[in-house]
């Protein structure tokens, strides 16, 4: 799927491109993650990003019989002073015949933070640590 986004303010049209999203989200993160929602408030930006259907599987398995998700929301750098949430939804997938459920290990956050690393790393410069 392309991700694209038209926005409209005051009768104006803006299409926003991969491109320009690949500019603000975290590196790699269209890997792995398409944007299915978005919403600007008066304080805070919020995005959505719900994880491809790609079970992590080497080989072909039988029959994948369920599926979930897990929601996960980090803060990102702030957006024109606004606070900025990503809320990624992690899939989960059952197979056949298994208990457990597969789930693809995608680092999210800053360990220990529920911050973006690289927003976590400018947050540590900039307080001299």
């Amino acid at each position: 799927m392309e991700i694209g986004l038209t926005l409209i303010n005051d009768g104006h049209c803006m299409e926003l491109t991969k491109e320009m999203f690949e500019l603000i989200f975290p590196e790699g993160l269209f890997d792995w993650f398409e944007l299915t929602d978005g919403k600007s408030a008066e304080q805070q930006v919020s995005f959505t990003l719900t994880e491809k259907d790609l079970p992590p599987l080497s080989n072909p398995h039988p029959a994948i019989v369920a599926r979930k998700f897990h929601n996960v929301t980090i803060t990102d750098f702030p957006l024109r002073g606004k606070r900025t949430l990503l809320t990624f939804r992690q899939r989960y997938w059952k197979l056949a015949g298994q208990a457990e459920y597969l789930k693809r290990d995608i680092p999210l956050c800053c360990p220990g933070t529920q911050l973006e690393k690289a927003f976590a790393d400018f947050l540590k410069a900039a307080s001299g640590d």
